[in-house]
């Protein structure tokens, strides 16, 4: 198993990034986002150094590297190819579409048209990923900044959504009313006390 690779970007051509490790070249497919994220690829640079996670794909036709710039990404991916109908491409466009905190958060709040939004996710496969993944994905997997604002084990929502949990709210209205009420500042019990009165 190729647990990650670090060398320098010889090349990328559309989603596959070439790295040469001592002279070898690993071919690695990568996600449009991961691309985006990519150092320069100047090899008379020496900050093009870069360090993929990858997981390895064995079909009847042959090998395949995918590569991720975090280990987040990664255990997203493995989570998403989990999935019946969601392989590889799939999964590398989903990522490719949305952050992970995005993913995440839509699988939290029960948000398939989210999912639906990225290249080759209908709405039933969709509906399927937030499915079969609400109950594999936590809160505390939400890095520090999300696109609807924090969710760290340290930050107020993240205590709100276990408080509302242990009351025996569904993981995903309490996801929704916690996202809809916080505010900047805002503490744990204030956010529980205005999520509870959405629900």
């Amino acid at each position: 198993m190729i647990a990650y690779v670090k060398g320098k970007i010889a090349y990328i051509e559309d989603l596959t990034v070439v790295i040469d490790v001592n002279g070898v070249g690993y071919a690695i497919n990568v996600s449009a986002s991961t691309i985006g994220r990519l150092p320069s690829q100047d090899s008379d640079n020496n900050d093009n150094e870069v360090q993929l996670f990858t997981y390895l794909q064995i079909t009847d036709t042959g090998q395949t590297l995918h590569g991720f710039l975090s280990q987040e990404e990664y255990r997203l991916f493995l989570k998403l190819i989990s999935i019946s109908g969601v392989g590889a491409k799939v999964a590398s466009g989903i990522l490719g579409a949305l952050s992970p905190s995005e993913i995440i958060t839509a699988i939290l709040a029960d948000n398939a048209m989210t999912l639906s939004k990225a290249p080759g996710v209908g709405k039933k496969t969709a509906q399927r990923i937030v499915l079969e993944l609400k109950d594999k994905v936590q809160c505390s997997e939400l890095p520090l900044e999300t696109s609807q604002g924090s969710l760290s084990p340290q930050d107020g929502k993240h205590d709100a959504m276990e408080a509302l949990l242990a009351l025996g709210y569904g993981r995903s209205e309490a996801m929704q009313a916690i996202l809809e009420v916080t505010e900047d500042g805002m503490g744990a019990n204030t956010i529980i006390r205005l999520a509870l009165k959405k629900l």
